[in-house]
């Protein structure tokens, strides 16, 4: 006889009587009864016909109903929201067990990301610092400095070096368009004095209205301190050196030994990422021009063609710096109308782009540190995409692995929402942790980073737009990196995984080798522009710079004693022994701070206007500095025409097309003066660029730097207290301080150098990064391969062999890395190469040794795991086989 099955479709009980049994009966047995009487039915067909089993199965449904109890709809199987309190807490618990089961992969993967947030961290807040540059003064979107501009012999030129009579101008001319008009000197070296208290301090000589324009925030006295003639306003810090906790206000001190001045204000400290940050006092302009002949012959004479100050200006509410640009463009040519042939124009530059803006080339485009912020940026973004990308091939190659895990879970009824849940609160808890640890990474480091990177960043706590860029990123890169395993292991099918006929397909690992040849395409690319840039400084280091640097020091003239008794000074420094030579000059041999037009030769082409670097020296300036000459010699104090004579650089000497320049005459501004001799070019401006045309002459009256050659017999200390005995003698109410010039020097490779460390720690960063990565990837292969490797050492494979076999991909990868990270890197670092005239080459060895070097370190790190695998006994993996 015939038993039916319950599954059996061709006989069914009475619908209505199964609809009933689950609307009206117990619930948390429902199932199992249903299951059991739907059995016995099949049985009743059977035995005693179809009519009489659903006769009996009706009357067993009836019985089992519960009397008195409202029909509910219960679903076949109740769930959880997904995203509930209980559910989140449960996927957070599995998280954390997922972490702590595989602590090595979880601490690469936490460690690589949480190094990759610290370091865009870092770079994101040195931006930051850089876009908020002078935003300190209030009025900072209308402050803006006049400068001049125009073309000289087809090339473009600009500068802030201004004539007094324009600040005048722009005052009553133009009042409806500027708010203020501020005159100011350059910012320099003063000495400040009161009693005991004797310091040098940066400052400078500004109009009254300066405080107001720069918004400064007044701690004693106001604003208006500068509107006494005999005034000085300090900073705080200056205050507190000079007077202690002494109320400093209406005191009198000493400025540069000369002038009396007393105290009307104390104001804050301008912030580090300021223009300003190194005014530590402002003195009354009208001082200025009291207590200087020539500022003052300037001022009443209205000498448009003496341009030797600085003008800043606030513009008035509702005007743009275009607008008023055009009404004061020709203000130059108008007083000065020779200079139409230079197409010379006024202009304002705003300050907004004082700092990222620092100048022009020679065709009038904007240049300077924004290519930094550029560059910097860039290589962020580009560290950042290096750990997201370990992140995400670290979880996808992982994730595969618990394809049997996602199968049991969907066979006990996960649905498709509570796996993707699952996955994604894993990837998200590891990404705050790595966040957490990041903002700790950034708390240890910022004091080293700001001291390679001459800033004083803090993390920006309180900024909303910080924890949104941090909190987001986070929040993108959890979901990116989760969407993977979420999406793709939850689709799986349960049968196909427990029976094990599952099989990941054959481009799985595509997505995974090509993550890793991006990472190592950036690392290979940052370390050739890391070897490129000390290339560029160190070849600027080493090109002659035309003079000798060892033992010269400078001393700044402040005072009229050190003016007043050169030769009594130069002769007591002689006589100590502790000193070579002595002698003064306009500006110090690491500067060059003059230049001017006005010169004609014999052979000149008349519509050629020429413009060369003036230094005024005295007779001992060659002796001192150690000149090195090509032709003639030096000045002499046996021949009195000298004070009429002339010494040129190499440079200068081409820029006049003369073959034979000695003995011939030059005239400046009419006067003449013979060319005695042609000495090397000295490197006084920027070493990564030519050698300017310059003439030196003698004037003692022109004189702001003394120059000293230490004798290289003695210690510098010990040479240094003796000179500094001397200088007490006759200037005795100044501090002695003095300057290295080689270490003034090599002060010009700063920012390089800045540049240079910051690029070669963030290179290193980088391929430890992808190095983190690929040490989890050959760990996770080595791991997947463990039984091919037992069979292959059964089969008598060796361990180089089977080293081999696991390192041969990774090395395929980094070669075709190093092969599209090669032209990238030669295509934008030439042309940076370019924005230095004086710049170095780039030759294949420095491509071929960044390969190789990524080569190794690719080889060393996967070795580990390789040889580790490789040595593994046979037994062992294949034991359960």
């Amino acid at each position: 006889m015939k038993i039916l099955k319950p599954s059996d479709k061709s006989v069914q009980p009475p619908r209505w009587a199964t609809q009933l049994l689950r609307g009206w009966g117990d619930p948390n047995t429902q199932e199992e009864v249903q299951g059991d009487l739907l059995e016995l039915y099949a049985c009743w067909v059977s035995t005693e016909g179809k009519r009489r089993a659903d006769w009996r199965y009706s009357l067993s449904a009836l019985k089992l109903l519960r009397p008195m109890a409202k029909p509910k709809h219960v679903p076949e199987y109740t769930t959880t929201f997904f995203l509930s309190p209980i559910m989140l807490r449960n996927y957070l618990k599995i998280a954390h067990r997922n972490l702590v089961k595989n602590k090595a992969y979880s601490a690469i993967n936490i460690g690589g990301l949480a190094v990759g947030m610290a370091i865009a961290m870092l770079i994101g807040l040195w931006i930051w610092d850089e876009l908020s540059y002078n935003k300190y003064h209030q009025n900072y979107d209308r402050i803006a400095q006049v400068m001049q501009r125009g073309t000289f012999n087809g090339e473009f030129g600009a500068g802030g070096y201004m004539p007094l009579p324009l600040g005048n101008e722009l005052r009553t001319a133009f009042r409806d368009d500027f708010t203020y008009v501020v005159m100011s000197s350059w910012t320099r070296e003063h000495i400040l004095a009161y009693g005991e208290n004797k310091f040098t301090r940066t400052g400078n000589y500004l109009s009254p209205e300066a405080p107001d324009l720069f918004a400064l925030k007044m701690r004693r006295g106001t604003r208006a301190g500068l509107k006494d003639p005999s005034s000085i306003l300090l900073s705080e810090s200056t205050a507190q050196a000079l007077f202690g906790d002494v109320d400093p206000m209406g005191k009198l001190m000493k400025l540069d030994n000369k002038l009396d001045v007393k105290v009307t204000g104390v104001y804050e400290d301008l912030p580090y990422n300021t223009e300003f940050r190194d005014l530590k006092f402002i003195a009354p302009w009208m001082l200025y021009v009291s207590s200087s002949d020539w500022v003052k012959r300037a001022q009443d004479n209205a000498e448009w063609d003496n341009n030797s100050w600085q003008i800043l200006a606030q513009i008035a509410p509702g005007a743009n710096f275009d607008a008023v640009t055009a009404k004061i463009k020709g203000l130059r040519v108008k007083h000065v109308p020779e200079t139409a042939l230079f197409k010379a124009e006024v202009f304002l530059n705003p300050m907004s782009r004082w700092h990222l803006y620092t100048g022009w080339d020679k065709k009038g485009n904007l240049d300077g540190r924004i290519q930094y912020v550029w560059l910097f940026g860039i290589i962020g973004v580009f560290v950042l995409l290096l750990a997201c990308i370990n992140f995400m091939n670290l979880s996808t190659a992982r994730s595969e692995k618990r394809a049997k895990e996602v199968g049991i879970r969907k066979a006990v009824g996960s649905v498709r929402s509570q796996l993707i849940s699952q996955f994604f609160s894993e990837s998200l808890l590891v990404v705050a942790v790595a966040f957490v640890l990041s903002l700790l990474l950034v708390l240890l480091i910022l004091p080293l980073f700001n001291e390679v990177a001459d800033k004083h960043i803090g993390i920006l706590w309180t900024n909303p737009i910080f924890w949104l860029a941090g909190l987001g990123f986070s929040l993108l890169t959890g979901l990116i990196a989760g969407s993977y395993p979420a999406l793709y292991l939850s689709s799986f099918q349960p049968v196909k995984v427990l029976k094990g006929t599952f099989r990941v397909g054959r481009f799985a690992t595509v997505p995974r080798k090509a993550l890793v040849i991006v990472q190592f395409t950036v690392s290979v690319t940052l370390i050739i522009g890391t070897i490129i840039v000390f290339r560029q400084i160190q070849y600027a280091k080493n090109r002659p710079v035309g003079y000798d640097r060892n033992g010269l020091i400078t001393v700044t003239m402040n005072t009229p004693e050190l003016h007043s008794h050169y030769n009594a000074l130069r002769e007591d420094l002689l006589q100590t022994g502790a000193v070579v030579d002595m002698s003064t000059s306009s500006t110090p041999t690491t500067n060059l701070n003059s230049q001017n037009g006005g010169f004609d030769w014999e052979g000149k082409d008349p519509n050629f206007k020429a413009q060369f670097g003036t230094v005024a020296v005295t007779h001992d300036f060659g002796k001192t500095v150690g000149w090195q000459f090509k032709q003639g010699r030096d000045f002499s104090r046996a021949f009195s025409t000298d004070s009429s004579g002339m010494v040129i650089n190499e440079t200068a000497a081409r820029y006049m097309g003369l073959k034979d320049p000695v003995g011939k005459t030059v005239k400046w501004n009419g006067r003449p003066f013979q060319v005695v001799g042609i000495v090397n070019d000295m490197v006084m401006g920027s070493p990564f660029e030519p050698v300017y045309q310059t003439v030196f002459m003698l004037n003692y009256g022109w004189a702001d730097v003394i120059n000293i050659k230490l004798n290289p017999q003695q210690s510098a200390g010990e040479s240094l207290a003796k000179i500094e005995a001397v200088f007490r003698k006759f200037n005795p109410g100044s501090p002695f301080d003095y300057k290295f010039i080689d270490q003034q020097y090599e002060l010009k490779f700063a920012t390089e150098e800045r540049i240079g460390k910051l690029a070669s720690t963030f290179a290193m960063l980088a391929v430890f990064i992808s190095c983190l990565g690929i040490f989890g990837l050959a760990s996770f292969v080595a791991e997947q391969r463990t039984k091919e490797i037992g069979v292959r050492k059964v089969l008598g494979a060796t361990v180089l062999n089977l080293w081999s076999l696991l390192s041969k991909d990774f090395v395929i990868l980094v070669a075709i890395a190093f092969g599209i990270a090669t032209p990238i890197a030669y295509y934008y670092l030439s042309g940076w190469l370019q924005k230095y005239e004086y710049h170095t080459e780039m030759p294949w060895w420095i491509f071929a040794v960044s390969g190789a070097g990524a080569l190794v370190i690719t080889l060393l790190t996967v070795s580990f795991q390789s040889i580790k695998a490789a040595l593994v006994n046979p037994v062992k993996s294949l034991r359960s086989e």
